[in-house]
């Protein structure tokens, strides 16, 4: 409800966060269940993950509902703005974890291994196995994961980064047909994006099949196994998370939600899907290319 003054919101008796915590506590406790052998994890995971998702649905239904109800005034949609803001900045926080990890691995503990800033050249390479070479990608012994073909930026790396790129560019064009009230640019702009994300996620799924049965390269495929797995496993998700996001937008487009003045939503799933471009551009510079 809005204040007498209109200078805030007041959010009505909500049901769901006690209902997505207890989904969420279910899901772990099955993961845990599932992971230690005991009976029963699998499905208390699923039925986690379930409540999880219906908490979603029916959440995210009433704000939608709220929002073209025209309920919320111009503080709202600022504290909307700040809120998305401030989840993009704790995930960039998230994957710097992830890219200092390679960092620090690649620019001092591999050299350090190989003697570089010690006394003695390689004194520290019996630590792991013999004739070390401190080198990227580290390749160990064949029985430990150390048999592998890394990843070639120029193939369907480049491809993906090229898809993306692209579909930064369609969400772009899709906002500018809002601006300009062009119902039929947005609505095309967010199937193109839509459909250039998903297919960078297919051809991902493809790069993995094809490096876990043909390369030998899996996620225990040593360190370089490990944070290329990691990083680029992560921002698939993220790829398809800002794929629904602009499922959603489009599904509430068709129906004629938003206008050039009421479109936050959308603004805020444009703000997710060029972070994920951003970070993909990382991610070919230095987990492929470099």
């Amino acid at each position: 409800m809005v204040s007498a003054s209109g200078s805030y919101y007041l959010p009505h008796k909500a049901k769901w966060p006690i209902i997505g915590s207890l989904g969420l506590f279910t899901f772990m406790i099955g993961f845990s269940m599932k992971v230690l052998g005991f009976g029963g994890g699998g499905f208390l995971l699923i039925l986690g993950l379930l409540i999880v998702l219906g908490m979603m649905v029916g959440w995210f239904g009433e704000v939608i509902h709220e929002s073209v109800a025209r309920l919320y005034n111009e503080q709202v949609d600022r504290s909307f703005r700040w809120g998305m803001i401030w989840f993009i900045a704790s995930e960039v926080m998230f994957f710097a974890g992830f890219f200092g990890a390679l960092f620090y691995i690649r620019m001092y503990a591999v050299p350090w291994l190989g003697g570089e800033g010690t006394t003695g050249v390689g004194q520290f390479t019996h630590l792991l196995w013999p004739d070390y070479a401190p080198e990227w990608p580290t390749n160990g012994p064949a029985h430990v994961g150390g048999k592998f073909e890394p990843m070639e930026a120029w193939g369907i790396p480049a491809l993906n980064t090229l898809i993306l790129l692209s579909s930064g560019a369609t969400v772009t064009w899709a906002h500018w047909g809002l601006l300009q009230n062009n119902r039929d640019q947005f609505i095309k702009g967010l199937i193109f994006t839509i459909a250039l994300g998903v297919t960078f996620v297919l051809l991902q799924a493809y790069e993995y099949y094809h490096a876990y049965t043909e390369m030998g390269l899996t996620l225990g495929a040593g360190v370089y196994g490990s944070t290329f797995f990691m990083l680029t496993g992560f921002h698939g998700m993220h790829v398809t998370i800002g794929a629904i996001f602009l499922t959603v937008v489009l599904l509430r487009a068709m129906r004629g939600h938003f206008d050039p003045e009421h479109h936050f939503a959308f603004e805020g799933a444009a703000w997710y899907w060029h972070f994920v471009d951003v970070v993909w551009l990382g991610l070919f510079i230095f987990v492929y290319w470099l």
